[in-house]
């Protein structure tokens, strides 16, 4: 059951992702590049929870899970940021 959370998880971040991508091919609105960086980073975060959870059992991939998922979160912020001072 979990695997499929995880499994469902990633790709509900990878359409939410495309999605994004999509709209800003179309607008090319700044905001929306970097929500779409941070989706594509949780979705990182999701299939290495799913290798480090169901495929690979016996090694810690935490820290590597991890940092697409900070990427990600970093890229967000910094987007914000970035789009409130050009404002």
């Amino acid at each position: 059951m979990a695997a499929t959370v995880y499994i469902l998880s990633a790709l509900i971040s990878l359409a939410c992702a495309v999605l994004l991508l999509r709209s800003w091919a179309q607008s090319r609105t700044g905001l929306l590049l970097w929500a779409a960086i941070c989706f594509v980073g949780l979705t990182l975060n999701n299939a290495v929870l799913f290798v480090d959870k169901i495929v690979v059992t016996d090694v810690d991939l935490s820290l590597w899970r991890t940092i697409p998922a900070l990427a990600g979160m970093l890229a967000l912020v910094f987007g914000l940021l970035w789009e409130e001072s050009r404002a």
